[in-house]
Protein backbone atom coordinates (compact mmCIF):
# COMPACT_ATOMS: atom_id res chain seq x y z
CA UNK A 1 0.00 0.00 0.00
CA UNK A 2 2.73 2.53 0.66
CA UNK A 3 5.50 0.31 -0.42
CA UNK A 4 4.87 -2.53 1.77
CA UNK A 5 5.43 -5.94 1.43
CA UNK A 6 3.55 -9.35 1.74
CA UNK A 7 4.29 -11.33 4.88
CA UNK A 8 4.93 -15.07 5.41
CA UNK A 9 5.73 -16.56 8.16
CA UNK A 10 8.26 -19.43 8.72
CA UNK A 11 9.60 -21.35 11.33
CA UNK A 12 13.31 -20.16 10.87
CA UNK A 13 15.82 -17.24 10.50
CA UNK A 14 16.25 -17.74 7.09
CA UNK A 15 20.25 -17.44 5.66
CA UNK A 16 19.91 -14.03 4.03
CA UNK A 17 18.44 -12.46 7.00
CA UNK A 18 20.87 -13.51 9.04
CA UNK A 19 23.71 -12.41 6.86
CA UNK A 20 21.50 -8.99 6.66
CA UNK A 21 22.29 -8.40 10.40
CA UNK A 22 25.71 -10.00 10.32
CA UNK A 23 26.66 -7.40 7.98
CA UNK A 24 25.41 -4.68 9.58
CA UNK A 25 26.96 -5.19 13.07
CA UNK A 26 30.17 -5.84 10.96
CA UNK A 27 29.89 -2.65 8.65
CA UNK A 28 28.98 -0.70 11.78
CA UNK A 29 31.76 -2.22 14.17
CA UNK A 30 29.60 -3.44 16.84
CA UNK A 31 31.63 -5.01 19.33
CA UNK A 32 28.77 -8.21 19.65
CA UNK A 33 31.01 -9.27 22.92
CA UNK A 34 30.25 -5.75 24.63
CA UNK A 35 32.35 -4.74 27.92
CA UNK A 36 32.93 -8.48 27.78
CA UNK A 37 35.75 -10.21 26.54
CA UNK A 38 35.20 -13.11 24.00
CA UNK A 39 34.97 -16.18 26.44
CA UNK A 40 33.21 -14.18 28.80
CA UNK A 41 30.48 -13.92 26.35
CA UNK A 42 30.47 -17.12 25.05
CA UNK A 43 30.60 -19.10 28.22
CA UNK A 44 27.32 -17.58 29.11
CA UNK A 45 25.34 -19.40 26.01
CA UNK A 46 28.05 -22.35 25.15
CA UNK A 47 30.11 -24.68 27.20
CA UNK A 48 33.74 -23.91 25.97
CA UNK A 49 35.10 -26.68 27.58
CA UNK A 50 33.32 -29.31 25.85
CA UNK A 51 33.47 -27.77 22.15
CA UNK A 52 36.89 -28.68 20.15
CA UNK A 53 40.15 -26.98 19.58
CA UNK A 54 40.94 -25.83 16.39
CA UNK A 55 44.36 -25.41 17.66
CA UNK A 56 46.16 -28.46 18.24
CA UNK A 57 48.14 -27.23 21.31
CA UNK A 58 44.70 -27.51 23.14
CA UNK A 59 42.42 -29.35 24.21
CA UNK A 60 39.23 -27.43 24.09
CA UNK A 61 37.59 -23.91 22.40
CA UNK A 62 37.79 -22.05 25.75
CA UNK A 63 41.70 -22.19 25.23
CA UNK A 64 41.74 -22.26 21.93
CA UNK A 65 39.84 -18.46 22.00
CA UNK A 66 42.29 -17.22 24.79
CA UNK A 67 45.08 -18.26 22.41
CA UNK A 68 44.29 -16.62 19.87
CA UNK A 69 41.85 -13.84 21.49
CA UNK A 70 44.26 -12.85 24.32
CA UNK A 71 47.08 -13.75 24.37
CA UNK A 72 48.09 -13.83 20.44
CA UNK A 73 45.13 -11.46 19.13
CA UNK A 74 45.51 -12.96 15.58
CA UNK A 75 42.11 -13.32 14.88
CA UNK A 76 40.22 -10.54 13.69
CA UNK A 77 37.08 -8.88 16.10
CA UNK A 78 34.32 -10.47 14.42
CA UNK A 79 35.77 -13.90 13.61
CA UNK A 80 32.94 -15.59 15.57
CA UNK A 81 30.17 -14.71 12.90
CA UNK A 82 32.60 -17.63 10.75
CA UNK A 83 33.38 -20.06 13.50
CA UNK A 84 31.72 -23.47 12.05
CA UNK A 85 31.96 -24.49 15.97
CA UNK A 86 29.15 -21.52 16.83
CA UNK A 87 27.66 -21.80 13.33
CA UNK A 88 25.44 -18.86 13.66
CA UNK A 89 25.07 -18.68 10.01
CA UNK A 90 23.43 -22.47 9.34
CA UNK A 91 22.88 -23.44 12.91
CA UNK A 92 19.31 -23.68 15.15
CA UNK A 93 17.29 -20.63 14.65
CA UNK A 94 16.90 -20.62 18.63
CA UNK A 95 20.66 -20.80 19.28
CA UNK A 96 20.74 -17.51 16.07
CA UNK A 97 18.49 -15.77 18.67
CA UNK A 98 20.35 -16.51 21.62
CA UNK A 99 22.89 -15.26 20.43
CA UNK A 100 21.57 -11.63 19.42
CA UNK A 101 19.75 -11.22 22.57
CA UNK A 102 22.61 -11.64 24.49
CA UNK A 103 24.38 -8.87 22.36
CA UNK A 104 21.79 -6.32 23.88
CA UNK A 105 21.82 -7.99 27.75
CA UNK A 106 22.70 -5.43 30.07
CA UNK A 107 25.71 -6.83 31.17
CA UNK A 108 27.16 -7.12 28.42
CA UNK A 109 25.69 -3.58 26.60
CA UNK A 110 24.80 -1.50 29.88
CA UNK A 111 24.32 1.67 27.56
CA UNK A 112 20.21 1.23 27.14
CA UNK A 113 20.01 3.52 24.29
CA UNK A 114 22.72 1.29 22.24
CA UNK A 115 20.93 -1.42 23.02
CA UNK A 116 17.88 -0.75 22.03
CA UNK A 117 18.77 0.63 18.73
CA UNK A 118 20.48 -2.94 17.97
CA UNK A 119 16.81 -4.81 18.97
CA UNK A 120 15.39 -2.08 16.22
CA UNK A 121 18.01 -3.28 13.58
CA UNK A 122 17.54 -6.80 14.39
CA UNK A 123 13.62 -6.26 14.03
CA UNK A 124 13.60 -4.48 10.95
CA UNK A 125 15.29 -7.96 9.53
CA UNK A 126 13.23 -10.32 11.79
CA UNK A 127 9.88 -9.16 11.69
CA UNK A 128 9.10 -10.45 7.99
CA UNK A 129 9.73 -13.97 9.12
CA UNK A 130 7.88 -14.00 11.88
CA UNK A 131 10.50 -13.13 14.84
CA UNK A 132 10.55 -10.42 17.04
CA UNK A 133 12.82 -9.43 20.00
CA UNK A 134 11.11 -7.88 22.60
CA UNK A 135 11.68 -6.84 26.15
CA UNK A 136 10.76 -8.72 29.50
CA UNK A 137 11.88 -7.67 32.31
CA UNK A 138 14.73 -5.21 33.47
CA UNK A 139 17.92 -5.82 35.55
CA UNK A 140 19.63 -2.94 37.40
CA UNK A 141 16.67 -0.64 35.53
CA UNK A 142 18.23 -1.76 32.00
CA UNK A 143 15.81 -3.94 29.24
CA UNK A 144 16.93 -7.72 29.10
CA UNK A 145 15.02 -9.43 26.05
CA UNK A 146 13.91 -12.50 24.79
CA UNK A 147 13.01 -13.65 20.85
CA UNK A 148 9.53 -14.80 20.44
CA UNK A 149 7.54 -15.58 17.49
CA UNK A 150 4.36 -13.49 15.87
CA UNK A 151 1.30 -14.03 15.21
CA UNK A 152 0.55 -14.10 11.52
CA UNK A 153 -2.10 -11.06 12.19
CA UNK A 154 -0.39 -8.80 14.15
CA UNK A 155 2.71 -9.22 11.81
CA UNK A 156 0.50 -8.22 9.33
CA UNK A 157 -1.36 -5.09 11.51
CA UNK A 158 2.61 -4.28 12.19
CA UNK A 159 3.75 -4.19 8.53
CA UNK A 160 1.42 -2.42 7.74
CA UNK A 161 1.94 0.67 10.85
CA UNK A 162 5.19 0.51 9.53
CA UNK A 163 4.32 1.59 6.12
CA UNK A 164 2.66 4.55 7.02
CA UNK A 165 4.78 5.61 9.25
CA UNK A 166 7.57 5.74 6.42
CA UNK A 167 5.10 7.01 3.95
CA UNK A 168 5.11 9.84 6.61
CA UNK A 169 8.31 10.02 7.55
CA UNK A 170 7.52 10.09 11.22
CA UNK A 171 9.86 8.87 13.91
CA UNK A 172 7.42 8.90 16.51
CA UNK A 173 4.92 7.06 14.70
CA UNK A 174 8.05 4.63 14.70
CA UNK A 175 8.48 4.26 17.80
CA UNK A 176 4.86 3.83 18.32
CA UNK A 177 4.98 0.85 16.19
CA UNK A 178 7.87 -0.67 17.64
CA UNK A 179 5.83 -0.32 21.30
CA UNK A 180 2.92 -2.08 19.59
CA UNK A 181 5.08 -4.95 17.96
CA UNK A 182 6.12 -5.52 21.32
CA UNK A 183 2.52 -5.65 23.27
CA UNK A 184 -0.09 -6.92 21.06
CA UNK A 185 0.73 -10.53 22.07
CA UNK A 186 2.05 -10.02 25.77
CA UNK A 187 0.25 -6.84 27.09
CA UNK A 188 -3.08 -5.74 25.18
CA UNK A 189 -3.84 -3.19 27.02
CA UNK A 190 -0.51 -1.27 26.54
CA UNK A 191 -1.02 -2.28 22.93
CA UNK A 192 -4.40 -0.49 23.01
CA UNK A 193 -2.95 2.22 24.40
CA UNK A 194 -0.59 2.97 22.08
CA UNK A 195 -3.05 2.24 19.07
CA UNK A 196 -4.64 5.71 20.13
CA UNK A 197 -1.33 7.29 20.94
CA UNK A 198 -0.27 6.11 17.19
CA UNK A 199 -3.54 7.61 15.87
CA UNK A 200 -3.03 10.93 17.38
CA UNK A 201 0.51 11.09 16.44
CA UNK A 202 -0.69 10.30 12.44
CA UNK A 203 -3.24 13.13 12.62
CA UNK A 204 -0.69 15.60 13.86
CA UNK A 205 2.02 14.95 11.91
CA UNK A 206 -0.18 15.24 8.73
CA UNK A 207 -1.78 18.45 9.71
CA UNK A 208 2.03 19.44 10.43
CA UNK A 209 2.82 18.83 6.73
CA UNK A 210 -0.31 20.64 5.48
CA UNK A 211 0.65 23.67 7.48
CA UNK A 212 -3.02 23.44 9.78
CA UNK A 213 -1.91 25.29 13.11
CA UNK A 214 -3.07 22.70 16.40
CA UNK A 215 -4.23 23.92 19.36
CA UNK A 216 -2.11 23.50 22.44
CA UNK A 217 -4.62 21.25 24.45
CA UNK A 218 -6.37 18.96 21.41
CA UNK A 219 -7.72 16.00 22.37
CA UNK A 220 -8.13 13.19 19.38
CA UNK A 221 -11.48 14.10 18.50
CA UNK A 222 -10.87 17.52 18.20
CA UNK A 223 -7.92 16.93 15.61
CA UNK A 224 -9.84 13.83 13.71
CA UNK A 225 -12.33 16.99 13.23
CA UNK A 226 -9.87 19.46 12.07
CA UNK A 227 -8.09 16.80 10.07
CA UNK A 228 -11.23 15.91 8.32
CA UNK A 229 -12.38 19.79 7.67
CA UNK A 230 -8.97 20.18 6.07
CA UNK A 231 -8.43 16.91 3.85
CA UNK A 232 -12.31 17.32 3.05
CA UNK A 233 -13.22 13.59 3.84
CA UNK A 234 -16.84 14.37 2.79
CA UNK A 235 -16.61 17.83 0.28
CA UNK A 236 -18.35 20.55 1.36
CA UNK A 237 -21.77 21.05 -0.73
CA UNK A 238 -22.57 17.37 -1.84
CA UNK A 239 -26.25 16.92 -1.15
CA UNK A 240 -27.10 14.51 1.42
CA UNK A 241 -29.04 12.66 -1.05
CA UNK A 242 -26.09 11.99 -3.45
CA UNK A 243 -25.39 8.26 -3.43
CA UNK A 244 -23.21 7.27 -0.21
CA UNK A 245 -22.51 10.57 0.88
CA UNK A 246 -23.86 9.81 4.31
CA UNK A 247 -22.68 6.41 4.70
CA UNK A 248 -19.11 7.90 4.33
CA UNK A 249 -19.62 10.15 7.16
CA UNK A 250 -21.12 7.33 9.49
CA UNK A 251 -18.07 5.52 8.86
CA UNK A 252 -15.84 8.28 9.17
CA UNK A 253 -17.82 9.37 12.47
CA UNK A 254 -17.78 5.94 13.39
CA UNK A 255 -13.74 5.36 13.19
CA UNK A 256 -13.32 8.95 15.02
CA UNK A 257 -15.24 7.56 18.07
CA UNK A 258 -13.20 4.70 17.66
CA UNK A 259 -10.43 6.17 18.70
CA UNK A 260 -11.87 7.90 21.99
CA UNK A 261 -13.03 4.56 22.75
CA UNK A 262 -9.55 2.81 22.56
CA UNK A 263 -8.15 5.84 25.19
CA UNK A 264 -11.43 4.98 27.62
CA UNK A 265 -10.46 1.06 27.34
CA UNK A 266 -6.81 1.82 28.14
CA UNK A 267 -8.33 3.54 31.60
CA UNK A 268 -10.58 0.90 32.05
CA UNK A 269 -7.74 -2.01 31.58
CA UNK A 270 -4.55 -0.25 32.28
CA UNK A 271 -1.55 -0.80 34.56
CA UNK A 272 -1.23 1.28 37.67
CA UNK A 273 -4.91 0.56 39.36
CA UNK A 274 -6.14 -1.69 41.90
CA UNK A 275 -8.32 -4.85 40.70
CA UNK A 276 -10.64 -7.15 41.95
CA UNK A 277 -9.66 -10.99 42.80
CA UNK A 278 -11.41 -11.56 39.59
CA UNK A 279 -10.29 -9.37 37.13
CA UNK A 280 -9.84 -10.56 33.83
CA UNK A 281 -7.44 -8.28 31.37
CA UNK A 282 -7.99 -8.11 27.89
CA UNK A 283 -6.45 -10.74 25.64
CA UNK A 284 -4.41 -10.81 22.73
CA UNK A 285 -7.30 -10.42 20.28
CA UNK A 286 -8.89 -7.58 21.89
CA UNK A 287 -5.51 -6.21 20.94
CA UNK A 288 -5.40 -6.85 17.34
CA UNK A 289 -9.22 -5.75 17.06
CA UNK A 290 -8.09 -1.99 18.68
CA UNK A 291 -4.46 -1.93 16.47
CA UNK A 292 -6.55 -3.64 13.10
CA UNK A 293 -8.68 -0.36 13.97
CA UNK A 294 -6.43 2.00 14.69
CA UNK A 295 -4.28 1.07 11.41
CA UNK A 296 -7.30 1.24 8.91
CA UNK A 297 -8.03 4.57 10.00
CA UNK A 298 -3.91 5.93 9.67
CA UNK A 299 -3.84 4.06 6.57
CA UNK A 300 -7.18 5.74 5.16
CA UNK A 301 -6.02 9.01 6.20
CA UNK A 302 -2.62 8.90 4.86
CA UNK A 303 -3.77 7.85 1.35
CA UNK A 304 -5.96 10.38 1.59
CA UNK A 305 -3.64 13.40 2.54
CA UNK A 306 -1.25 11.82 -0.45
CA UNK A 307 -3.83 12.27 -3.24
CA UNK A 308 -5.51 15.70 -1.76
CA UNK A 309 -1.30 17.01 -2.18
CA UNK A 310 -1.28 20.07 -0.35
Amino acid sequence: MFGGKTIYIKGEVSLETRRNIIDCLRIEQVPWSGTLEDIEFLERLYDLDSLPSYDSRFDNAASDIWQHRVNNHDWDNDWVYDDSRFDLLNGPTDTFLRFLCEVVHPVVRPDQDESRQLVRHFNDQLQPEGWQIVEKGKIAGRPCFVAQRMQPESNQLISRAHSVATALDADWMRNEVERLQEAIEDDPALAIGTAKDLVETCCKSILSDRGVQIPRKANLPKLTKLLAKELKLVPEGVSDEAKGAERIRLILSNLSALTQYLAELRGLYGSGHGRKGKYRGLKPRHARLAVGAAVTFIEFITETHYQRGN
